[in-house]
């Protein structure tokens, strides 16, 4: 059987999708180089804006003309919280909620005459094709290690379609850190819906500075510094080569520790993304966002100094409920001198079940548009700044597509004149940053 993920949204769907893909390939699934030429086709949906919804339904609609034939499965926010915008397409096979997308492929073989041993199809191997770099064009693994959430965001809708807080444990993270390595991997992806609140539910309690440090321990191949856990008996020396890119990351969970480890652990990409959504304390406070513009100012700054080439990434909401002129300024004077180095904009919508979705003064929708345009250009100019700041640095990088491209450990997309193969590490010297970022060796892959 041929397959196709189509997915929306943040990262740790991303991940979510990356294990349907491993799912059905062990069952012997091969991907389909096109929605339209697969048979079953997985669309993982976003709910954050009604712009995601409508992409979502979209989607479905579009297969439905272009694939007739397809089975297709919905999953992912949206599904979960509004599953009758897709049970009665003709072409939807099933709807599953994100509380049981750990067994979508088992649930998809049983509606297909299947049983959870049948195989899709003759994949490699006696158990399928495993992923590795490259399947589905992914050189770097995505790893959720939590979900859910029990903040209080005024706009928010995820903590009703994720749930509350849950953590992986911690030796099952090393051990697919393990795994990842061994198939070849060199870049992780560490993600979590809030990320910051890892090893909270757990028993004994962790935290996400106790998972960092036990990376950083497992790639030393030295004893894991967590609560109650055993000295490692094995290391391959892949884990030695990994690189961990932290994942949104709210700004009171970024603690002067988990900087301390990032900005000196070579095992980590000096890469933070830090949520603001506004720079008025005032819409702050609507939005029930727990600091102040000072607060994010200061931590921002910290990473800067701590670390003057990493990229610092951040999200903004424009258009909230209520938000005047005077707010908006707020948020463009600081963006503008801000040492953020690009941003994702979100234009308000209201998500019905949300706080925000109740309260009055909403803002025009032209207005909200004009606002996201306005903002954008600011994050353009602070994405060129930045880039113009790198001229001459030198990065190590991890070659993409056919080895012409190197994606940095600061976000930076370099491309490289000399061809390498996918997945390696190479170190590159920014010559130029102009619309694209180009770079030359400075020494052989590592």
């Amino acid at each position: 059987m041929k397959y196709s993920v189509i997915t929306f949204g943040c990262r740790v769907n991303q991940a979510d999708s990356l294990g349907f893909e491993e799912a059905l390939r062990e069952r012997g699934a091969i991907a389909a180089e096109s929605p339209e030429q697969a048979q079953l086709i997985i669309v993982n949906t976003c709910s954050v804006t009604a712009s995601a919804d409508q992409s979502a339904r979209q989607t479905v609609r579009r297969l439905a003309r272009t694939n007739p034939d397809a089975q297709v499965v919905v999953t992912g926010c949206y599904a979960t919280r509004e599953p009758g915008q897709f049970i009665s397409s003709s072409n939807v096979l099933r709807v599953v909620p994100n509380d049981d997308k750990f067994r979508l492929v088992s649930l998809v073989a049983a509606d297909i005459d299947s049983t959870t041993a049948d195989r899709f199809g003759d994949g490699d191997g006696s158990c399928g094709a495993r992923i590795e770099p490259g399947v589905a064009g992914r050189t770097a693994f995505t790893l959720r290690v939590q979900t859910g959430c029990a903040e209080a965001c005024a706009y928010c809708i995820i903590p009703t379609t994720r749930g509350g807080p849950r953590s992986a444990p911690l030796d099952w993270v090393l051990s697919e850190v393990d795994r990842v390595a061994e198939a070849g991997f060199r870049e992780i992806a560490l993600t979590g819906v809030h990320l910051g609140s890892y090893g909270r539910d757990l028993k004994p309690s962790l935290s996400l500075v106790d998972l960092l440090r036990a990376l950083v321990a497992q790639g030393h191949d030295r004893s894991r510094h967590a609560p109650g856990l055993q000295a490692p008996t094995r290391r391959s020396a892949a884990l030695a080569d990994l690189r961990f890119r932290i994942s949104s990351l709210e700004p009171m969970d970024c603690t002067a520790e988990i900087l301390d480890l990032v900005s000196t652990g070579k095992c980590f990409a000096p890469h933070f993304h830090l949520p603001l959504q506004h720079a008025s304390d005032r819409i702050l406070t609507a939005m029930r966002r727990p600091y102040t513009i000072q607060d994010y100012a200061e931590l921002v700054n910290r990473v800067r100094d701590r670390m003057p080439s990493a990229a610092i990434g951040s999200d903004i909401v424009v258009g909230f409920p209520g938000e005047t002129e005077d707010d908006f300024e707020d948020l463009c004077c600081y963006l503008e001198r801000s040492p953020l180095t690009h941003l994702h904009v979100f234009p308000y919508s209201d998500r019905p079940g949300t706080i925000a979705a109740t309260m009055g003064r909403k803002i025009p929708g032209a207005v909200i548009r004009a606002r996201a345009l306005r903002v954008r250009e600011i994050g353009h100019r602070l994405a060129a700044g930045f880039r113009e700041k790198q001229l001459g640095t030198v990065h190590r990088g991890l070659t993409l597509e056919d080895g012409t491209l190197v994606v940095t450990g600061n976000y930076m997309k370099v491309r490289i004149p000399s061809s390498h193969q996918r997945n390696e590490w190479v170190d590159v010297r920014v010559t130029g940053v102009g619309h694209t970022v180009t770079g030359d060796l400075v020494t052989a892959p590592t």
